[in-house]
């Protein structure tokens, strides 16, 4: 079987489209590339370690390419907290970042509304549905991406969070 780990910022439409789960891991030569290679048995019962490329639905309809990850399937309220997206516009992407990340004033709901060229309001929420790549109860592989989550947690429950054991 040829190798098709790929660098993650490589992966294209045509990638997620063949193979929509990619798991982390694969040699570099540098060493700071982050690189994935896709999981070609679905579908699979754990997303621990893995991105999911799929189309979400935008707010006002839209449906765009986006890429998950942090998807746990034990624990909703991690994923709702730890979720990252990267979304699809005319072949660029745009990582998003979560309420705490330290760059969130850059690459926020606002930030990724700009790079759509849409208000905000026409983005989010952004609805998504990886059922068809994950062998669980539909419900954990359902979800819903708010520009401004109403339930925020301090920095000792996200560690708590980040902690806990599913």
């Amino acid at each position: 079987m040829p190798n098709l780990s790929k660098i993650i910022d490589r992966l294209d439409i045509t990638d997620l489209t063949e193979h929509p789960v990619w798991r982390f891991g694969g040699e570099t030569a540098s060493g700071t590339e982050r690189r994935v290679r896709p999981v070609t048995e679905l579908p699979v019962r754990s997303l621990v370690g893995c991105l999911v490329g799929t189309r979400v639905l935008l707010a006002n309809g839209e449906q765009r390419w986006a890429v998950l990850g942090n998807i746990n399937m034990a624990n909703p309220k991690r994923t709702k907290h730890f979720l990252t997206m990267w979304i699809e516009n005319r072949g660029k992407w745009f990582e998003m970042a979560r309420y705490f990340d330290v760059d969130y004033k850059r690459r926020g709901p606002q930030q990724v509304a700009d790079f759509l060229a849409l208000p905000l309001a026409a983005v989010f929420p952004i609805t998504y549905n990886i059922s068809s790549v994950a062998e669980v109860d539909p419900s954990l592989v359902r979800g819903t991406i708010e520009a401004d989550p109403k339930d925020r947690l301090t920095e000792d429950e996200l560690i708590a969070l980040t902690l806990a054991d599913d």
